[in-house]
């Protein structure tokens, strides 16, 4: 028996480097011939895995870091430029942006320079309550870093594109689309630390709508809460009907 697992395109394009290498490198014998309609499949003969359930734990693992991975090859070029320049081994020559259009209509941008890796997300708020409550969130993210020294540095804008994107073209604008800016430092990028940034920063995006969403269900059920209170007490005041008194002879 065989079970398949299918990823449809990321949104990296091939001139960015290093994806197909990077999925070579993390699934070997697993990465087959894509299905039609998608850009990766990995094949596993269900009657050829270890019989170590740790073994068999660390294959699903890594099957399911198939998108990660896919965008590893993306941060990996960049971090890997960006140390270069600052041993001086790499070429002074500009190198361009990478733009990963990750999500309908949202993109991801990196770039590399000699001391940090610029990366920007746009990001579209289908709500205007996702716009507060996003505004409220990323200044909680940009205020970390007071206590927090060692954190990347966090930028947010909305409606208008940062500096580092003046020059691009096709980018997302609107009172609706807001830009997240991570400014990645050395102690972010080199190798022993990598792994780990490309881990939580690639999931990003999801992380932001994840906790939106969730802020709106909290203030929804405590309103229902308080509503129900209110009508509680409504009840209570109610005035009591007056008694009729009937004279007696």
């Amino acid at each position: 028996r065989h079970t398949h697992a299918a990823n449809q395109s990321s949104g990296i394009n091939a001139e960015y480097g290093g994806v197909e290498d990077v999925l070579k490198r993390e699934y070997g014998e697993y990465l087959v011939h894509a299905q039609d309609g998608y850009d990766v499949t990995l094949k596993f003969d269900l009657n050829q895995l270890p019989e170590d359930p740790e073994a068999k734990e660390a294959i699903a693992l890594k099957a399911s870091l198939l998108k990660r991975n896919c965008f590893a090859s993306v941060f990996e070029k960049y971090f890997q430029i960006q140390e270069d320049r600052e041993k001086g081994d790499g070429e002074e020559a500009a190198v361009p942006m990478a733009i990963v259009n990750y999500h309908e209509e949202e993109a991801m941008y990196i770039s590399a320079e000699t001391d940090r890796v610029t990366v920007i997300f746009s990001t579209v708020f289908k709500d205007p309550d996702d716009v507060v409550i996003g505004k409220v969130f990323l200044q909680e993210f940009k205020d970390a870093r007071k206590a927090h020294q060692q954190a990347p540095q966090v930028l947010f804008s909305y409606g208008e594109k940062p500096r580092e994107l003046q020059n691009v073209e096709n980018v997302l604008s609107g009172e609706n689309v807001g830009f997240v800016t991570f400014v990645l430092f050395p102690r972010h990028t080199h190798a022993a630390n990598r792994e780990n940034t490309i881990n939580l920063i690639h999931q990003f995006r999801t992380y932001l709508h994840y906790h939106i969403k969730c802020s709106k269900a909290y203030l929804h059920q405590r309103m229902r809460s308080k509503t129900s209170t209110f009508l509680k007490v409504l009840n209570r005041a109610k005035p009591e009907e007056d008694k009729k008194f009937v004279k007696r002879g």
